[in-house]
């Protein structure tokens, strides 16, 4: 029996656990594995009588590990430790037809097995699939294939080809709900997630900004190089561009279907317009969803003053949009917008190494910006971290914003949204924000493989 850490038995057990769980006050403590991961095991203590407990978990008939032995709670921690070990060791031997558990439907996603040709393959999949450089997204994600469902079919196909960054951020979505505690029901292609936690339930539609595109080809070439050209393009074109995706979303009036109604609706939003879009777009966004522009400047005494002022419109070329998603017709149906920079192919990489996934002789330095909680501060503070640093921390829900629709039928209490940073537009056109201690902005991550 070996130990291992909490963020490594997440990775591969996780999406096991229940909402129900957390009414009850157990508290995970210590993490096994035996017969080279063949078994997990958590060992927990019960705090009011200060009882330790353990559950052991195989794999069932498609590879996903569920709890198959419960060690009994007892007064004694080494007691539980003893128990534990013997009974993994027993199990250990046991074929695996007495860890299934009878209920199994269907066969496993295995997203890296070639559904298409070589040559078909998207870009990214193929750095995925064969680089050592991203071996730990690549291990992580075929911890995580097992318990991801597929309402619709196509997902491996569209994952390897065309649909890539799509699914992606559906994959990036599951991830970190699941950490925030929900279950899903995929029962219905649409929306995409119905999460199920102890606060509620709540609906997640997952939105992406494309390449418009030409004969097969992107159009898009980026913001211009200047400073002007570069204001007007994240002033107007970008807000166009979030704007175009989330309307049409808007328009499959999710909110009719039978199983949605009563319960509030999440658009959650990612930028894949242009390479690398999502590092510098995103402050686009809440001036199109609240139809608000903001300035900075600083009063004789040094002291940070936010003005306001109201948006009609966003105009680039013979394109015009009105601007204020919240504002159109059915917005009062959305009870919010969210989105994640950090939610790319890095992201994964940096989670599955630090989980001990992949090559070890991975290396990756992370850049970015930082909010800073200063008052008067107008600019985000820059950090680098070594991710291959022991010290290196980082959660799924890092980075994460969510936009809250100040009309909303059914408003989403931020409480069910826990370590993201919620936007909230008050009367007066400010926004009134609250931020996690660390919140980065834009980040790139630099990788490479150690000789």
């Amino acid at each position: 029996m070996q130990s291992i850490t909490k963020l490594r038995f997440d990775a591969l057990a996780g999406y096991t656990r229940r909402p129900v769980v957390a009414l009850f006050d157990f508290h995970e403590i210590e993490w096994y594995s035996e017969a080279e991961e063949r078994l997990l095991a958590v060992l927990a203590r019960e705090p009011e009588d200060n009882d330790f407990g353990a559950s052991i978990l195989a794999r069932d008939r498609k590879g996903r590990f569920r709890a198959v032995h419960n060690v009994a709670f007892n007064d004694s921690l080494e007691e539980t430790r003893r128990q534990l070990a013997a009974d993994m060791r027993d199990w250990a031997g046991r074929p695996d037809a007495e860890y299934e558990q009878g209920d199994e439907r269907g066969r496993p996603l295995n997203f890296f097995e070639p559904v298409i040709e070589r040559q078909r393959f998207n870009p990214s999949f193929a750095v995925i699939r064969e680089g050592e450089g991203y071996s730990p997204a690549r291990e992580l994600m075929s911890a995580m294939m097992y318990y991801y469902e597929d309402p619709d079919g196509n997902f491996v196909e569209q994952f390897q080809s065309t649909g890539f960054d799509a699914r992606l951020w559906e994959l990036y979505l599951f991830a970190a709900l699941t950490e925030l505690g929900y279950t899903f029901d995929r029962a219905h292609a649409a929306p995409d997630f119905l999460c199920a936690g102890i606060l509620g339930h709540f609906f997640v539609e997952a939105v992406t900004v494309n390449p418009t595109m030409a004969n097969g080809l992107s159009t898009e070439a980026g913001p211009p190089e200047d400073e002007e050209g570069r204001r007007r393009y994240l002033a107007e074109y970008m807000p166009i561009k979030f704007g175009s995706a989330l309307y049409s979303k808007l328009q499959k009036r999710y909110w009719e279907q039978a199983h949605v109604a009563n319960k509030p609706i999440l658009f959650a939003i990612q930028d894949f317009h242009f390479p690398r879009s999502m590092t510098w777009s995103e402050p686009s966004l809440a001036p199109y969803l609240y139809a608000r522009q903001y300035s900075a400047l600083y009063d004789e005494a040094g002291a940070l003053i936010i003005s306001a002022h109201t948006v009609l419109e966003h105009r680039w070329g013979d394109k015009v949009i009105p601007s204020g998603f919240f504002n159109q017709p059915g917005a009062e149906n959305i009870s919010a917008v969210i989105t994640n920079a950090q939610g790319t192919i890095t992201k994964f990489n940096r989670m599955g190494f630090k989980a001990e996934f992949g090559s070890r002789s991975v290396r990756m330095i992370r850049k970015g910006t930082r909010y800073v909680h200063d008052q008067n501060a107008a600019r985000p503070q820059p950090f680098v971290h070594m991710v291959h640093d022991p010290e290196y921390s980082e959660n799924w829900v890092e980075g994460m914003n969510v936009y809250h629709n100040p009309t909303a039928s059914i408003p989403l209490p931020w409480q069910m949204l826990p370590g993201a940073a919620h936007h909230f537009l008050q009367e007066d056109g400010q926004i009134n924000s609250l931020i996690p201690d660390f919140h980065p902005y834009g980040t790139e991550t630099a990788i490479f493989v150690e000789d």
